[in-house]
């Protein structure tokens, strides 16, 4: 089958609770899966959700509040090396739909206390498929997160077709981007907390340089959604009827028409066809890491190898 029905759960986390996240996110999966979804995608870092704060705080004179904000972050970041992604690859499994998913991802393996901004690609068989890390946290999200290497710039195979990820404005990275579009890309997901006009411009940019179906998950949120005991929730966010973010998710065609949403300060899922014939179609005119390349002045190389802080020789 070239056509698959796809969703887009555009819904606010429960800020710094990664097990009510998770269950919405599985209540939200199996609505989707009902609804005949095969690919369920949620935005950049829903689980325990995206850390909204950092663009307020004043540096330097909010470090205590920054401080005990980011131990609740900590704590409710997910590690991959055990069973903290298990719910939502049991309902992946349970309903064979496949699952990309922004969260927060705390380091196993080195120090065990930096964290990632992840997307994960999971298959309808519950297995991880793959693990991005965004390259470059942007402006104050580098007092957040660890920078991510490229082991994880990888286009997987699935159901519903080949699937890469680029998180947020890693999506303005020319280079990340042809790095998927040589793997042949066909489903494009971008996770992001941006918003408005210019980032939908980029996302039909992507769709017509990539010729390539363009899913764009935005991160919906009102001041109204954040938990009572959010620490610095009155000094920050003092009015309770504030959108804090737009949300803004997206369906692109290859070639950059748009085929659903933008979905602007709503919450629910947006669905829907996706037909894969149409990326060929797209790319007849355009293939820009196939027939309108040019490797004898223009090359890139990607280092793949996963990078490590530290070697043991034992």
């Amino acid at each position: 089958m070239s056509t698959h029905r796809i969703a887009i759960v555009q819904r606010p986390p429960v800020l710094l609770d990664r097990a009510a996240t998770m269950a919405r996110a599985v209540e939200s999966l199996h609505e989707a899966a009902g609804d005949g979804a095969a690919l369920v995608v949620f935005p950049e870092t829903f689980l325990p959700g995206y850390p909204a704060w950092i663009w307020r705080l004043k540096p330097g004179a909010d470090m205590a509040l920054a401080e005990q904000l980011h131990a609740g972050l900590l704590a409710q970041a997910l590690r991959l090396d055990g069973d903290d992604l298990r719910p939502l690859a049991d309902a992946a499994r349970e309903r064979g739909v496949t699952v990309v998913c922004g969260l927060h991802e705390r380091d196993a393996d080195f120090s065990r206390a930096t964290l990632y901004n992840t997307v994960v690609v999971i298959g309808p068989d519950g297995r991880l498929l793959n693990r991005h890390r965004k390259l470059m946290p942007t402006n104050p999200e580098r007092m957040v997160w660890g920078f991510g290497d490229g082991s994880g710039l990888r286009v997987v195979d699935t159901p519903v077709g080949r699937i890469g990820t680029l998180i947020c404005w890693e999506n303005y990275m020319p280079l990340a981007r042809a790095a998927l579009y040589a793997q042949g890309v066909e489903i494009y997901v971008a996770p992001t907390y941006d918003t408005g006009e210019r980032w939908l411009a980029s996302m039909q940019h992507i769709a017509r340089e990539g010729g390539c179906w363009v899913l764009g998950s935005g991160h919906v949120l009102r001041a109204s959604d954040l938990p009572a005991a959010l620490p610095g929730r009155a000094q920050l966010y003092p009015d309770a009827d504030e959108w804090i973010n737009d949300g803004d998710s997206v369906v692109v065609a290859p070639g950059g028409k748009l085929a659903a949403g933008p979905m602007h300060r709503a919450t629910g899922l947006l669905s829907a066809e996706i037909d894969l014939e149409r990326v060929g179609t797209a790319r007849r005119a355009l293939d820009v890491c196939g027939h309108y390349a040019r490797p004898d002045v223009l090359q890139l190389h990607v280092d793949r190898r996963a990078q490590a802080p530290v070697r043991f020789d034992d």
